[in-house]
C-alpha cells in the first residue's frame, strides 16, 4: 500500500463512535480500489481514502474517470451498513442526498440527484453533470440474509471543482462547482459531506423517501439503455423500497430497472 501524505481526523456525530480516519494521497490508481483492498484486510467503518489524482478512476459499467490534478475532489469513503445486500443500494441514494446538501451549504450549488449515481444541475438544454458516485460491496463470509461481519460497502465520489475536471469536448453535458456557484476548498466539502452522510447512516430507511424529493428523474421522460438488453423507453415514474427506478412504457407496462444508463428525453406530458 502506499503511504498517505497525511492522516487527519474528523469528528463523527454519534457518541461513542470512532472519528473518520481521512487517509490523503497525492496520486493513486483507484481510491475505490485502495479502500476494497483495506477493506478485505479488516479495516473497520469510517476509513476515508482522498487524492488529488487518480491514474486509473473507474467510474459505472468499467468506465473510466479522468480528471487533471486538484480539479475534482475524489474520495472514497468505507462503510458496514447492517442491510441486506438487496438493500444496499440506500447506501448510494443516502451518499447522493447527502453530497448535495453538502454543495448547497458549502458552494450554493443546488445539485439534483440523476438515477442511479449522479449529481446534475439543471440546465436549458438538460441536466448537466456535476458528480458521479460508484458504491462497491464486498460482502464477506457470514451465514444467513444479511452481510457477514466481514460486509463492506465503499462509496466512491467524484465532484468536478474545476472546468479541468472533464474534457473540453464534454462542456455541454459536464458542469463544475466554480461554474454553478462559489468554489470550495476540497477539505471544506469533504468535511461537510462526511458529516451529512453520518447522519443518513443511522437512518437509511429514510434514503429513497429522501431520494425521490432530491430526483431531477422522475417525472421524466427517459431511455434507458440496458447494455445487450433492448433499450427502454417511457416515464420514470417512482424509485422502489429498494431505490430501483420504475419505468412506465409507452404501452403502459410498468418496469422495474435495477441498473442501465439513463438519458433524459423531455418532461413527461402531465408530469
Amino acid at each position: 500500500m502506499p503511504e498517505p501524505a497525511a492522516i487527519r481526523r474528523v469528528p463523527r456525530a454519534g457518541p461513542g463512535e470512532p472519528s473518520w480516519e481521512v487517509r490523503r494521497y497525492r496520486s493513486v490508481d483507484s481510491t475505490n480500489r485502495l479502500l476494497l483492498d483495506e477493506a478485505r484486510a479488516g479495516a473497520p467503518e469510517g476509513l476515508v481514502v482522498v487524492a488529488d489524482h487518480q491514474s486509473a478512476g473507474r467510474g459505472r459499467l468499467g468506465r473510466s474517470w479522468e480528471a487533471a490534478p486538484g480539479s475534482a475532489l475524489l474520495v472514497s469513503v468505507l462503510v458496514r451498513p447492517q442491510l441486506a445486500p438487496g438493500r444496499l443500494g440506500r447506501v448510494t441514494l443516502a451518499a447522493g442526498s447527502a453530497l448535495a446538501e453538502a454543495l448547497a451549504d458549502t458552494a450554493a450549488v443546488g445539485a439534483l440527484l440523476k438515477w442511479p449515481n449522479d449529481l446534475v444541475v439543471p440546465g436549458p438544454s438538460g441536466p448537466r453533470k456535476l458528480a458521479g458516485i460508484l458504491a462497491e460491496a464486498d460482502l464477506g463470509p457470514g451465514p444467513g440474509p444479511g452481510p457477514g461481519p466481514g460486509a463492506a460497502v465503499v462509496v466512491g465520489i467524484g465532484v468536478n471543482l474545476a472546468a479541468d475536471a472533464y474534457p473540453a469536448e464534454l462542456a455541454g453535458l459536464a458542469t463544475a462547482v466554480a461554474a454553478e456557484g462559489r468554489p470550495v476548498a476540497v477539505d471544506v466539502l469533504l468535511d461537510a459531506f462526511l458529516a451529512a452522510f453520518d447522519r443518513r447512516l443511522g437512518r437509511l430507511d429514510a434514503a429513497v423517501d429522501e431520494a425521490r424529493a432530491r430526483s431531477a428523474t422522475l417525472g421524466t421522460r427517459v431511455r434507458v439503455e440496458q447494455g445487450s438488453a433492448p433499450d427502454l423507453v417511457g416515464t420514470a415514474l417512482d424509485l422502489d423500497l429498494d431505490g430501483a427506478l420504475l419505468v412506465r412504457d409507452d404501452g403502459g407496462v410498468v418496469h422495474t430497472v435495477t441498473a442501465g444508463d439513463v438519458v433524459h428525453l423531455r418532461s413527461a406530458p402531465g408530469a
